[in-house]
């Protein structure tokens, strides 16, 4: 396992030059001010932990399902090492935040796909629903209310008919009913969250 290190000047630059070329969904002094926050959070560090992490989504955008935020960031993680660098951080919230349709399309079914197999199971849609419903203390079996839930979800979604969701049947079923982009939970800000959090960054000091 490699080692934290502390953030250099040339590194900040290094990271801004990549995002720029990449084309993220942010301006150069955005994504410095991006920088600067990530900074302050890993307390100058060039990796960002799941339970930092955690606290981002939990503190800034009052997500609260466990098996939820471990995906969101298993999402923003792409190279799979168990930390958020600064560029997965910037190019996570480029979707996160200012995603086109398409891109959390794709963002959305990464989340909710638990075991990375490529298709949304029935037994995830449960799971995922059943962390995602409160339950009411009347209900004798609440499970039975979230199988049925499953099975209107698999009615409307699943168009090859083979008792799940792949990423064709969840991007066709969003595009034509767009409400079902977190059928399974929430795992994208609210307009309210998602502009507080934007008012941060746009206010932030750059590094220069």
């Amino acid at each position: 396992m490699t080692t934290a290190h502390h953030i250099t000047r040339k590194a900040v630059q290094v990271a801004i030059d990549d995002l720029c070329a990449k084309k993220v969904h942010f301006g150069k002094n955005e994504i410095e001010a991006l920088l600067n926050i990530y900074k302050t959070i890993t307390k100058n560090q060039d990796r960002m932990d799941r339970l930092k992490f955690r606290d981002v989504l939990h503190n800034s955008f009052d997500m609260t399902d466990d098996i939820l935020m471990d995906r969101v960031f298993r999402a923003f993680d792409r190279d799979n090492d168990g930390y958020i660098s600064m560029t997965e951080w910037v190019e996570g919230l480029s979707i996160f935040l200012r995603g086109t349709h398409e891109e959390k399309i794709r963002y959305a079914f990464t989340v909710y796909d638990l075991n990375g197999d490529g298709y949304i199971s029935r037994e995830e849609m449960f799971q995922m629903l059943k962390t995602s419903i409160i339950k009411q203390p009347s209900e004798e079996d609440p499970d039975e209310g979230i199988k049925d839930l499953v099975e209107i979800a698999l009615k409307k979604m699943d168009k090859d008919h083979d008792s799940r969701l792949s990423f064709q049947d969840f991007h066709d079923s969003v595009l034509a009913d767009p409400l079902l982009l977190e059928c399974f939970g929430q795992c994208l800000p609210d307009h309210k969250r998602k502009m507080a959090f934007e008012s941060t960054f746009k206010k932030t000091n750059t590094f220069y």
